[in-house]
């Protein structure tokens, strides 16, 4: 599956069916490098989704492919021949359009085999493990969504988005409109591709139809089905299958028996289990829902301003899913010295009354930000977006000496042994120097 997926941050707008989800291409927001959190699923049992992998239709109809195929020679690309193709289309009342992807999914997965121009059996057998058929059933889905770049539902514009609908109807339980997942499709590809008005508007006439048989080839596939108030949600194996692509995309996607065992621990420990990387983000949820958000705020703050960088880092990333309800303690925080910044952006994003923040304190929460890089482990450090390489950084890491942090010096030698930008790296040694200097004055 691909890394572009559709905002998650917009993702609340699909569940009540307002609005269909922008999607902001992959150029503009780098995912390829972004971790993304999806809601904790209810996966069902293994031995049940083994034993409904051999009635999935396209895995019914490849076996059917097998059995007719017998032993008999291939074409030089390792295809059936057109004769043969036609032959098996007819014979098993196929289309002929499904055919090609049958049999990749047959070979791929060891169902037939390819051995001196000649097809024959496979080495797999249906008589398999559990284990051992999810895993033929995961090679299977992969095989499907590897055909999105050789236009496998036909449609240029749904295949180029395949991986970002999948994942949008992953995060969505309750199921996604096909109106909504059009118009999420288009104006994702308007942000990506920039069409002409003539061209958006013949998308927009065409899609609908090809969304719906898109969604039938998904069906038969297996992947998804429709409820009875005509939303599209994934399958039982659909859900196991797209939650295995995004784990191997390096996404968050964790079962609800993952993040329940975090939901009564305390504050405290949640953010050790957090900045330790034991915890990821997705951990969260689960933890708010089992306390008020004033008390909530209230016991992070407290770790936040006696804490790490890495503490505070962590605390702010929980705050922000907290909302106006948590006003009180935050703004409390903005007589803590360490916490004060945070508090005030906080406050300023919800628009509340809060004081103005300098340029200083912008740059303290730069700093800030990337000493949490220094104490949080694994993928812990994933959740944090520190500056891009450019000249806003190197503008940036000349101001950090005169911010007062005490992990200025830190980051700067982080910044001048890690960062590849050779311009970065002498800016930071530079700054270094500086802000020692400014240390020993200080101390002298």
């Amino acid at each position: 599956m691909a890394n572009n997926v559709f905002d998650l941050a917009e993702l609340r707008k699909l569940i009540d069916e307002q609005a269909a989800v922008p999607v902001r291409p992959l150029e503009e927001t780098a995912l390829e490098h972004e971790a993304l959190t999806f809601p904790p699923v209810l996966l069902a049992p293994d031995a049940e989704l083994a034993a409904a992998v051999p009635a999935v239709p396209l895995v019914a109809d490849a076996i059917r492919l097998t059995t007719w195929t017998g032993t008999r020679e291939v074409a030089p690309g390792g295809h059936l021949s057109a004769a043969d193709a036609a032959a098996a289309a007819a014979e098993l009342g196929l289309p002929a359009a499904r055919l090609r992807l049958l049999w990749i999914v047959a070979v791929n997965t060891g169902l037939l085999q390819i051995l001196g121009g000649r097809a024959s059996r496979g080495p797999l057998s249906m008589q398999l493990t559990v284990e051992a058929t999810l895993e033929f059933w995961d090679g299977v889905v992969m095989d499907v969504l590897d055909r999105a770049d050789e236009g496998l539902t036909g449609s240029a514009v749904v295949d180029g988005h395949l991986a970002e609908m999948l994942a949008t109807i992953y995060s969505v339980r309750s199921g996604v409109a096909t109106v909504n997942l059009a118009r999420g499709i288009l104006q994702s590809h308007e942000v990506a591709c920039a069409p002409g008005q003539t061209e958006m508007r013949k998308l927009a006439a065409a899609l609908p139809a090809e969304l719906l048989e898109a969604l039938s080839l998904l069906t038969y596939c297996g992947l998804v089905e429709q409820t009875a108030a005509g939303r599209t949600v994934l399958t039982p194996l659909g859900v196991w299958a797209v939650r295995r692509d995004l784990l191997r995309e390096g996404h968050d996607a964790p079962t609800t028996a993952e993040v329940e065992v975090f939901a009564d621990l305390s504050a405290a420990e949640l953010v050790e289990q957090l900045v330790k990387g034991v915890a990821t983000q997705s951990a969260v949820a689960g933890w708010l829902e089992r306390r008020s958000p004033e008390s909530a705020a209230r016991d992070l703050i407290e770790i936040a301003a006696s804490g790490t960088a890495g503490q505070r880092g962590t605390v702010g990333a929980i705050l922000e899913e907290l909302g106006p309800e948590a006003e009180a303690p935050v703004r409390q925080a903005l007589d803590d010295p360490l916490m004060r910044r945070y508090a005030a952006s906080w406050l300023h994003i919800r628009d509340l009354d809060a004081p103005p923040l300098s340029p200083e304190d912008h740059t303290w929460i730069a700093v800030d930000s990337l000493a949490a890089l220094l104490h949080l482990s694994g993928s812990a450090a994933g959740r944090l977006d520190p500056p891009e390489p450019g000249e806003d950084l190197i503008k940036l890491v000349d101001e950090m000496s005169a911010v007062g942090h005490p992990d200025t010096i830190a980051v700067l030698d982080m910044l001048a042994t890690a960062h590849d930008d050779q311009a970065v790296v002498k800016a930071a040694r530079k700054a270094a120097m500086k802000a020692r200097t400014l240390e020993h004055t200080k101390l002298a």
